[in-house]
């Protein structure tokens, strides 16, 4: 069966959510650089990092609807999918852990 899941919103669409929660953060940190604070006062109580975490949270049944619905009619691709929504969720998580230190 060859399925085309790029026209498939719920393999779409917890990706974009992982790209969106790190704009977020890079552009906060963008804004905290420009306004001469390096360090902000607390950024686990700023709005930004609870925007992040609902779009974190938020993708996590996408992909366990994908992963329900798919898995079983086109294995491979499914896991190719699934592959590259982990990816992006982790370097979504990891990034402003690792590089900023939050």
């Amino acid at each position: 069966m060859e399925v085309d899941f790029g026209k498939k919103p719920s393999a779409l669409i917890p990706v974009v959510m992982s790209l969106f929660a790190l704009v977020l953060v890079l552009v906060q940190v963008a804004f905290q650089f420009g306004m001469h604070a390096a360090e902000p006062a607390n950024p686990y109580e700023s709005a930004v990092a609870h925007l992040w975490q609902l779009l974190m949270a938020a993708q996590l049944p996408v992909v366990a609807f994908f992963g329900f619905r798919w898995l079983r009619r086109a294995p491979w691709r499914a896991a190719t999918v699934l592959i590259v929504q982990g990816l992006a969720f982790a370097a979504a998580a990891a990034i402003p852990v690792f590089v900023f230190g939050w």
